[in-house]
């Protein structure tokens, strides 16, 4: 059952990465680049499912090579196994934080890839789509970074799920370009519309999100890492 609300957890983690402004900007503007030039609704929904299996890619090779290094060296995996639980509650802390925007982070500097990954991705025609999706998963903006990190990662190290958590993880980044994917190619004028809502979707889903981490990490911290009987 704790797997299950893992694996959940991990789910939502990679739906609120995708929504997230800079992340969400990102998706749309290169699924539509990508497909402007396809004639096909077939192939409009393939580079959609094709840019979000890059995605899925890079985060679960991503997570198994840092899960299992982790976990491979003796001395650090028995340091994680014994704190990881101390360090959950700060952890979820500084990511509210980042979320509710108390915690302002210098952008990447690696966000710049987008524009150049997107020309060389029009040229190399429908499977341009996964190679964009796999690069631009990597060019992380703080409030990703921070989830991936702060949150995801802890999260597979905890459970010892070096591939299914970083997958669905990384399935659901991409899950919401297969939409704008399936709106793109049926109706273009509808794109739009949905965009806006998912934004205003985003900045209620990140306050909550937010909030709940917060109320999470400050009890854990309190009665885990520093031992104080609450009830």
């Amino acid at each position: 059952m704790e797997l299950v609300i893992a694996i959940g957890t991990a789910f939502w983690l990679g739906v609120l990465t995708s929504i997230s402004p800079c992340p969400l900007a990102t998706n749309i503007a290169a699924i539509s680049f990508t497909s402007r030039k396809v004639g096909s609704v077939s192939r409009v929904l393939a580079a959609g499912f094709l840019y979000t299996l890059g995605r899925m890619l890079t985060y679960t090779v991503l997570g198994m090579m840092l899960v299992r290094g982790m976990m491979a060296a003796p001395a650090l995996s028995h340091v994680l196994q014994k704190y990881m639980n101390l360090l959950m509650g700060p952890l979820l802390i500084l990511v509210a934080m980042v979320l509710l925007e108390l915690l302002k982070l210098r952008p990447s500097s690696r966000a710049s890839l987008g524009s150049a990954m997107q020309s060389r991705a029009e040229r190399s025609g429908i499977w341009g789509a996964f190679i964009l999706g796999a690069v631009l998963a990597l060019t992380m903006c703080p409030t990703s970074a921070a989830l991936f990190f702060g949150s995801m990662l802890p999260l597979a190290v905890q459970f010892k799920s070096g591939f299914l958590i970083p997958a669905v993880y990384g399935f659901a980044t991409g899950l919401p370009v297969l939409v704008f994917s399936f709106l793109l190619a049926f109706s273009a004028n509808k794109v739009a519309k949905a965009y806006n809502k998912l934004a205003d979707f985003e900045v209620w889903a990140q306050r909550i999100t937010g909030v709940i981490f917060l109320v999470v990490g400050l009890f854990m911290t309190l009665t885990i890492s520093l031992g104080v009987k609450i009830i």
